[in-house]
């Protein structure tokens, strides 16, 4: 495909930093497989490169595991220990994309996720919400033009060795296999 055949309204290619204060990193997993649980991670950065040609746009980034955030600090310890996360001996998460593709009315970033020392190909579904002018004051240190990306996927964390497949009587997993990632980014133009 052409940049002819992706059009994206105010599209700016160029470089742009996540900006951590307007962006959020969650996932949702399901506990005794009868509720969900929601967290997130306060603390990663990255990169987006936004390419002449949005399908050949590139993404990195990189997520402090150790900044999990469930609602509750005793949860939180559990899942950074040697039983889940191994934050000690696996401190971050990594991103690399593979490739953008256009799908319906949105896209799918192709790309590897590094976790607790495996790495797999993840797909996620790409929504990019927008692209916006520099309207901040001169003094804001995140002062530029913006953009805002909507990501959505699904891993297996078995595949990935973190928990185990420990299961509740009747069978069911105390703690489903499944893990949604809800990625909201804001992006601030590089000027250098």
């Amino acid at each position: 495909m052409t940049a002819e055949l992706v059009e994206i309204p105010d599209y700016v290619a160029g470089t742009w930093t996540i900006d951590p204060l307007h962006s959020g990193v969650g996932f949702t997993i399901r506990h005794l497989m009868v509720s969900r649980v929601r967290g997130r991670f306060g603390a990663f950065e990255g990169t987006v490169v936004t390419g002449d040609d949005p399908l050949r746009s590139e993404v990195t980034a990189t997520i402090d595991l150790a900044s999990i955030d469930t609602g509750n600090a005793q949860r939180d310890e559990h899942v950074r220990s040697a039983d889940f996360l191994d934050v000690e001996k696996y401190p971050e998460m990594t991103f690399r994309s593979t490739g953008v593709r256009a799908a319906g009315d949105g896209f799918l970033l192709d790309g590897e996720l590094s976790l607790h020392g495996v790495t797999k190909p993840v797909t996620l579904e790409l929504v990019v919400e927008g692209f916006g002018p520099d309207v901040f004051r001169q003094d804001d240190p995140f002062k530029g033009a913006r953009a805002g990306f909507t990501a959505t996927g699904e891993i297996s964390r078995l595949e990935f060795g973190v928990g185990d497949a420990a299961t509740v009587p009747g069978g069911k997993l105390g703690l489903s296999d499944k893990v949604e990632i809800v990625l909201e980014i804001e992006a601030v133009l590089r000027t250098e």
